[in-house]
């Protein structure tokens, strides 16, 4: 099985509730936008987004230029039906992020929970390859720290520490690191590291 046939498979017979990664509120991407004082206007891309609810806080708070990227076509069909009439606000984008061709410069990129899916260093720079050529603000990225789980729905992860995350993404300034303790829907606790980064000059 693809990666894709993975994430449709999973996306397609269970339900957020069944899934490790379901936030109500994803507090921490929302309060690492916010400290960014941006313009409604803003490009911002939520990458690996899948049927996550930060863009329908983005919505409710007024931005206007949002793009939600994930490889299952499920994944955002759930978001797209979730969101109603509002969907049509959103750019919707269906493509494993190493597949990516962008059209267009973002301000900013956040990435919860997809980046560490990258395992083999060839994946990993294609990725920083993107943001260094297509981000011209900043960088948010969540992701399974040191503590965190060695695997995410069957598959292998990358698990980071914040001297990693500075050394992998080094055309930005890190800003800052922190960790999260999420909690998931089924009672565990998955040990998180988010870094938010700046264009250097």
């Amino acid at each position: 099985m693809n990666k894709k046939e993975h994430w449709e498979t999973v996306y397609g017979t269970k339900t957020p509730e069944e899934v490790s990664w379901t936030q109500e509120v994803p507090q921490i991407s929302l309060d690492l936008i916010h400290s960014l004082s941006l313009k409604k206007n803003s490009k911002i891309i939520d990458v690996g987004g899948g049927d996550s609810k930060l863009v329908d806080f983005l919505l409710d708070e007024g931005f206007e230029d949002i793009t939600v990227l994930d490889i299952s076509g499920k994944a955002l069909e759930r978001a797209k039906k979730r969101l109603g009439e509002h969907a049509n606000k959103v750019t919707w984008i269906e493509t494993d992020i190493i597949s990516f061709e962008p059209k267009e410069n973002y301000d900013v990129w956040h990435d919860r929970a997809a980046f560490h899916f990258l395992t083999e260093p060839e994946q990993i720079q294609s990725y920083v390859n993107l943001l260094n050529e297509w981000v011209k603000g900043h960088v948010i990225i969540g992701t399974f720290s040191e503590n965190g789980p060695e695997k995410c729905s069957g598959l292998s992860i990358k698990q980071y520490s914040p001297d990693q995350m500075e050394v992998t993404f080094q055309k930005f300034e890190k800003i800052g690191c922190q960790t999260e303790n999420h909690q998931t829907p089924f009672g565990t606790t998955q040990h998180f590291l988010f870094c938010s980064f700046k264009r250097r000059a």
